[in-house]
Protein backbone atom coordinates (compact mmCIF):
# COMPACT_ATOMS: atom_id res chain seq x y z
CA UNK A 1 0.00 0.00 0.00
CA UNK A 2 1.09 3.06 -1.01
CA UNK A 3 1.32 5.97 1.77
CA UNK A 4 -0.45 8.79 1.72
CA UNK A 5 1.07 12.06 1.02
CA UNK A 6 -0.43 15.46 2.31
CA UNK A 7 0.64 18.87 0.14
CA UNK A 8 -0.53 21.98 1.69
CA UNK A 9 -1.14 24.71 -0.66
CA UNK A 10 -1.30 28.18 1.73
CA UNK A 11 -0.56 31.62 1.16
CA UNK A 12 -1.95 34.99 1.81
CA UNK A 13 -5.67 35.36 1.12
CA UNK A 14 -6.59 35.73 -2.57
CA UNK A 15 -3.46 34.31 -4.16
CA UNK A 16 -5.52 31.02 -5.70
CA UNK A 17 -5.16 28.38 -3.24
CA UNK A 18 -8.85 26.73 -3.41
CA UNK A 19 -8.60 26.97 -7.36
CA UNK A 20 -5.12 25.63 -7.29
CA UNK A 21 -6.39 22.66 -4.95
CA UNK A 22 -9.42 21.59 -6.80
CA UNK A 23 -6.92 21.81 -10.06
CA UNK A 24 -4.58 20.04 -8.35
CA UNK A 25 -7.23 17.22 -6.80
CA UNK A 26 -8.31 17.01 -10.83
CA UNK A 27 -4.77 16.50 -12.16
CA UNK A 28 -3.96 13.71 -9.88
CA UNK A 29 -7.25 12.11 -9.49
CA UNK A 30 -8.22 12.60 -5.70
CA UNK A 31 -9.27 14.16 -3.11
CA UNK A 32 -9.18 17.89 -1.57
CA UNK A 33 -9.71 19.56 2.05
CA UNK A 34 -11.51 23.04 1.21
CA UNK A 35 -10.06 25.79 3.80
CA UNK A 36 -12.53 25.36 6.68
CA UNK A 37 -12.63 29.51 7.32
CA UNK A 38 -14.66 29.84 4.54
CA UNK A 39 -17.56 27.44 5.63
CA UNK A 40 -17.17 29.00 8.97
CA UNK A 41 -17.43 32.34 8.09
CA UNK A 42 -20.51 31.97 5.86
CA UNK A 43 -22.11 30.29 8.19
CA UNK A 44 -21.34 32.73 11.54
CA UNK A 45 -20.62 35.82 9.73
CA UNK A 46 -17.52 37.52 9.07
CA UNK A 47 -17.14 39.45 12.00
CA UNK A 48 -14.98 36.84 14.08
CA UNK A 49 -12.79 36.58 17.67
CA UNK A 50 -9.99 35.42 18.82
CA UNK A 51 -11.74 32.19 20.27
CA UNK A 52 -13.35 31.27 16.62
CA UNK A 53 -10.20 30.79 15.18
CA UNK A 54 -9.58 27.91 17.60
CA UNK A 55 -12.67 27.07 16.47
CA UNK A 56 -12.26 27.07 12.84
CA UNK A 57 -8.64 25.35 13.62
CA UNK A 58 -10.61 22.48 14.95
CA UNK A 59 -12.51 22.34 12.09
CA UNK A 60 -9.65 22.38 9.48
CA UNK A 61 -8.09 19.49 11.71
CA UNK A 62 -11.35 17.11 11.78
CA UNK A 63 -12.36 17.95 7.58
CA UNK A 64 -8.22 17.13 7.14
CA UNK A 65 -8.39 13.98 9.44
CA UNK A 66 -12.21 12.45 7.46
CA UNK A 67 -10.56 13.57 3.96
CA UNK A 68 -7.46 11.00 5.48
CA UNK A 69 -9.34 8.23 6.14
CA UNK A 70 -11.51 8.39 3.23
CA UNK A 71 -8.25 8.87 0.77
CA UNK A 72 -6.57 5.43 2.98
CA UNK A 73 -9.86 3.61 2.58
CA UNK A 74 -10.59 4.51 -1.07
CA UNK A 75 -6.49 3.24 -1.39
CA UNK A 76 -6.77 -0.24 1.04
CA UNK A 77 -10.11 -0.81 -1.18
CA UNK A 78 -8.62 -0.58 -4.50
CA UNK A 79 -5.06 -2.38 -4.21
CA UNK A 80 -4.02 -0.65 -7.43
CA UNK A 81 -1.58 1.15 -8.73
CA UNK A 82 -3.38 4.23 -9.97
CA UNK A 83 -5.34 5.15 -7.34
CA UNK A 84 -4.06 8.08 -6.03
CA UNK A 85 -1.80 8.81 -2.71
CA UNK A 86 -2.12 12.41 -2.85
CA UNK A 87 -4.00 14.74 -0.42
CA UNK A 88 -4.16 18.23 -1.28
CA UNK A 89 -5.15 20.22 1.64
CA UNK A 90 -5.82 24.14 1.38
CA UNK A 91 -4.49 25.79 4.58
CA UNK A 92 -3.07 24.02 7.51
CA UNK A 93 -1.99 25.44 11.09
CA UNK A 94 0.35 27.34 9.76
CA UNK A 95 -2.21 29.42 8.04
CA UNK A 96 -4.30 29.53 11.76
CA UNK A 97 -0.75 30.38 13.50
CA UNK A 98 -0.55 33.57 11.10
CA UNK A 99 -3.71 34.61 11.11
CA UNK A 100 -4.59 34.49 14.95
CA UNK A 101 -0.82 36.41 15.25
CA UNK A 102 -1.29 38.95 12.67
CA UNK A 103 -4.79 39.81 13.98
CA UNK A 104 -4.83 39.41 17.75
CA UNK A 105 -0.72 39.09 18.20
CA UNK A 106 -1.29 35.51 20.08
CA UNK A 107 -1.86 32.18 19.36
CA UNK A 108 -3.81 28.94 20.91
CA UNK A 109 -2.00 26.56 21.98
CA UNK A 110 -3.84 24.02 20.32
CA UNK A 111 -2.35 25.37 17.06
CA UNK A 112 0.98 25.26 18.26
CA UNK A 113 0.48 21.35 19.33
CA UNK A 114 -0.91 20.55 16.18
CA UNK A 115 2.10 22.13 14.26
CA UNK A 116 4.19 20.53 16.35
CA UNK A 117 2.43 16.78 16.08
CA UNK A 118 1.24 16.84 12.32
CA UNK A 119 3.28 15.98 9.22
CA UNK A 120 3.37 16.86 5.40
CA UNK A 121 5.02 16.27 2.65
CA UNK A 122 5.11 18.95 0.59
CA UNK A 123 4.38 22.85 0.88
CA UNK A 124 3.43 24.96 -1.73
CA UNK A 125 3.10 28.53 -1.30
CA UNK A 126 1.01 30.54 -3.49
CA UNK A 127 2.96 33.85 -4.90
CA UNK A 128 0.99 37.20 -4.45
CA UNK A 129 1.40 37.90 -8.32
CA UNK A 130 -2.41 37.56 -9.15
CA UNK A 131 -4.50 40.38 -8.40
CA UNK A 132 -6.36 40.60 -5.20
CA UNK A 133 -9.90 39.94 -5.81
CA UNK A 134 -12.98 41.18 -3.94
CA UNK A 135 -14.65 38.71 -1.22
CA UNK A 136 -16.73 39.66 1.32
CA UNK A 137 -14.26 37.02 3.49
CA UNK A 138 -10.90 38.53 2.77
CA UNK A 139 -9.68 41.29 4.62
CA UNK A 140 -6.34 42.61 3.02
CA UNK A 141 -6.74 44.26 -0.28
CA UNK A 142 -3.44 46.41 0.05
CA UNK A 143 -0.02 45.13 -1.38
CA UNK A 144 1.78 45.61 2.21
CA UNK A 145 0.02 43.69 3.95
CA UNK A 146 -0.14 40.93 0.90
CA UNK A 147 3.37 40.99 1.18
CA UNK A 148 3.84 41.06 4.72
CA UNK A 149 1.77 37.77 4.91
CA UNK A 150 3.56 36.23 2.06
CA UNK A 151 6.97 36.93 4.04
CA UNK A 152 5.62 35.65 7.02
CA UNK A 153 4.78 32.47 5.12
CA UNK A 154 8.16 32.07 3.59
CA UNK A 155 10.03 32.64 6.67
CA UNK A 156 8.08 29.99 8.15
CA UNK A 157 8.10 27.42 5.57
CA UNK A 158 12.43 28.19 5.60
CA UNK A 159 12.38 27.47 9.28
CA UNK A 160 10.87 23.85 9.33
CA UNK A 161 12.04 20.87 7.43
CA UNK A 162 9.56 19.94 4.67
CA UNK A 163 10.04 20.50 1.69
CA UNK A 164 8.28 23.58 -0.17
CA UNK A 165 8.43 25.69 -3.23
CA UNK A 166 6.82 28.95 -3.84
CA UNK A 167 3.60 28.90 -6.71
CA UNK A 168 3.33 31.65 -9.05
CA UNK A 169 1.96 32.37 -12.83
CA UNK A 170 -1.14 33.13 -14.22
CA UNK A 171 -4.37 30.24 -14.58
CA UNK A 172 -3.30 26.68 -16.11
CA UNK A 173 0.82 28.14 -16.04
CA UNK A 174 0.23 28.49 -11.84
CA UNK A 175 -1.42 24.73 -12.03
CA UNK A 176 1.47 23.48 -14.12
CA UNK A 177 4.19 24.87 -11.79
CA UNK A 178 2.77 23.11 -8.90
CA UNK A 179 2.41 20.15 -10.52
CA UNK A 180 6.21 20.34 -11.13
CA UNK A 181 7.18 21.23 -8.00
CA UNK A 182 4.96 18.15 -7.00
CA UNK A 183 6.62 15.96 -9.14
CA UNK A 184 9.75 17.34 -8.37
CA UNK A 185 9.70 16.21 -4.50
CA UNK A 186 7.11 13.74 -4.48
Amino acid sequence: MKPIQKIVVLGPESTGKSTLCAALAAHYQTIWTPEYARQYLSEHGTMYTYDDLLTIAKGQIKNEDEAYASLNKNIVDHHTKNTSNKLIVDTDMYVMKVWCEYVFNNCHHYILEQINQRSYDLYLLCDIDLPWAADEMREYPDAGPRLELFTIYKELLINQNTPWGIVSGVGAQRTTNAIQLIDQHL
